[in-house]
């Protein structure tokens, strides 16, 4: 296996947990929708669906961490960032990663799986309403998504270091984007000849490089 095909592994990895933990929104909304239902139609509220809303959003936002950070969606000063030659880039992400992003990724897991252990060991439940539901499945999910986290992490590190060495960033495995759903859109209207479509596509596209621009070449598509 290559160094960029052990990359794309593990942005693959990343992005599946990630889309796995995005139907956690469905359950969400079908969860809170059949509350607003019971609540003011039936006229019987229940009192555990605070804490499951809590733990299924919570669960769906820590699990996307990684899925975000094998996207490159992580918010950073872009308007210094991608200025900067691609050595340079590296150069500040892998100090940026070891100084803070390793330790404190650690420091999540270590800290999360004890924080599991014992509320499995006494059987947590949650106190804020009565009769709460069971948390140590929820807490579990800190530990997990921390090393998901790490192992994402572990791949930047790696690319900042072939950055280093070739002057260029290795490409990274790309999801579905809008611009994408822009091009089915118009391939499928019946209302605008080739021409038109061709010229909105390639705009689309030139707003989009604009917007989400940060000094990373060589992207392609799984």
């Amino acid at each position: 296996m290559t160094v960029q095909q052990f990359l794309h592994t593990i942005d693959g990895i990343s992005t599946w947990v990630g889309k796995a933990a995005a139907w956690l929104v469905v359950a969400l909304m079908l969860l809170v929708c059949g509350e607003v239902f019971k609540r003011y139609v039936l006229n019987a509220p229940t009192a555990w669906i605070f804490d499951a809303s809590n733990m299924l959003y919570g669960s769906a936002f820590m699990l996307c961490g990684a899925y975000a950070l094998a996207q490159n969606a992580h918010v950073r000063g872009d308007f210094l960032y991608s200025s900067m030659r691609p050595r340079i880039q590296a150069s500040l992400d892998l100090v940026l990663y070891l100084v803070f992003f390793v330790p404190g990724i650690l420091a999540l897991i270590y800290a999360g799986y004890y924080y599991a252990a014992d509320s499995w060991r006494i059987g947590e439940h949650s106190s804020i309403t009565a009769d709460g539901p069971p948390i140590y499945p929820f807490k579990t999910v800190i530990p997990i998504a921390g090393a998901l986290v790490m192992l994402q992490g572990l791949a930047e590190i790696l690319r900042c270091i072939v950055c280093l060495k070739t002057g260029e960033w290795p490409s990274r495995l790309k999801d579905v984007h809008e611009i994408d759903v822009v091009e089915q859109q118009l391939a499928q209207s019946e209302h605008v000849d080739e021409e038109t479509r061709k010229q909105a596509i390639e705009q689309a596209k030139d707003i989009d490089e604009a917007a989400r621009q940060r000094g990373l070449g060589g992207d392609i598509r799984p």
